[in-house]
């Protein structure tokens, strides 16, 4: 198949150069910064004399930390720059070092998923910026999944969290750049925001259909169909299920010591979901969930991207576990007046009320998706 040829916003920096000569940079990244010959946004700014300082994300600067591992704050080797974390207690830029500097600027692979932490970075960035008079400038890169139709659910704002900010969809069908937009104007951040556009990305392409180089975003998402079933397997995470951590398909596997995956299988498989086969299989985690133990899970394989639905494929697979294992549990927190971390995940609570049904909860999130739709479609970029 003929690669498209695209370049994301680093690539077009020759672009903001006149805006940003003579500033002071603080750059929050991590590996997936890097221009088309793999060279980090951090080299680029940093030999233009451009970058005074770094800021991490979750999973750290250089992608080493595990999911929910804290960042500290540390000096870079490299570039002898202070690396400050905004991913510990506070998620906030320290005010002394935005003091010292003049633009914020962001260059991040999101995976187009509402829990991915990476957009909550940037929202706290832009606020941050806003209150102190700093400008933002977001290197814009594609959505990995495409950016066509959004699914899953509008987050209801009772369930925000840093998993979930805002009434997204669950897909959110977004570059972080539009995102950014967006978010700047109907939550009216007022910040000072530049987006270094992308060229020649168009909204149905994937990642692997360009000729860019996919570096994984986090420890747990080494490809594009990880990014596909993340949309939907990532509410495993608030249930006692494996969600393939520690293994080498995390997120397209699921399953436990006790799930009956052959039934699961086959009873999922009759439902006729579009562009997926569900395998039985075992596998044993060698961290999370389940460390050194044997599990009975099922594998999705997904056998036509523009077909696969993965959050409704996920929740009906879910439910149907939910509904035939006695040993599916929630994950709760200690203190019941705090929500569970699955309805964070989905942005509502009904999953876990009784006399849930499927069915019923698509159609009244698909009305709900189809007037966030009409709201975004004024900040597509492409």
């Amino acid at each position: 198949m003929q690669k498209i040829n695209v370049k994301n916003g680093i690539d077009r920096i020759d672009s903001v150069l006149p805006m940003l000569s003579g500033s002071k940079i603080g750059l929050i990244t991590n590996p997936t910064g890097v221009d088309k010959n793999l060279t980090s946004t951090i080299d680029i700014l940093h030999s233009k004399g451009l970058l005074y300082c770094l800021f991490s994300p979750e999973h750290g600067i250089r992608g080493d930390g595990q999911a929910g591992d804290a960042v500290s704050d540390f000096v870079d080797d490299v570039t002898g720059v202070t690396v400050h974390s905004l991913y510990n207690n506070s998620r906030h830029i320290p005010e002394s070092a935005l003091n010292e500097i003049d633009v914020v600027a962001f260059d991040i692979q999101d995976v187009g998923s509402r829990f991915y932490t990476y957009t909550s970075t940037l929202f706290y960035a832009m606020r941050d910026c806003a209150k102190n008079n700093k400008k933002v400038v977001v290197f814009d890169r594609i959505n990995p999944v495409g950016g066509v139709s959004p699914e899953g659910t509008v987050l209801d704002r009772r369930f925000s969290s840093f998993v979930g900010l805002f009434p997204v969809a669950t897909r959110h069908n977004l570059t972080v750049g539009e995102y950014a937009k967006y978010i700047n104007d109907v939550e009216n951040i007022g910040c000072d925001l530049t987006v270094v556009e992308c060229e020649g990305w168009k909204r149905d392409c994937f990642y692997d259909e360009t000729d860019l180089v996919f570096i994984p975003p986090s420890p747990n998402m080494p490809t594009i169909d990880t990014c596909l079933c993340y949309v939907g397997t990532c509410l495993a995470e608030g249930t006692n299920l494996s969600e393939g951590r520690g293994t080498v398909k995390p997120f397209e596997i699921l399953g436990a010591p006790w799930l009956d995956n052959i039934r699961v299988a086959d009873e999922v498989n009759k439902m006729g979901l579009g562009g997926v086969i569900v395998r039985p299989c075992s596998f044993t985690p060698t961290f999370s969930k389940y460390q050194s133990e044997k599990c009975f899970g099922v594998q999705l394989h997904i056998t036509d991207r523009r077909a696969f639905k993965p959050f409704e494929t996920a929740l009906r697979l879910l439910d149907y576990i939910r509904k035939t294992h006695s040993e599916f549990e929630f994950i709760l927190p200690k203190n019941s007046e705090n929500p569970a971390f699955v309805d964070l995940l989905l942005g509502t609570d009904e999953w876990r009320k009784d006399g849930f049904d499927v069915d019923s909860f698509l159609e009244k999130q698909n009305e709900k998706l189809k007037s966030y739709h009409e709201k975004i479609k004024e900040y597509y970029i492409y």
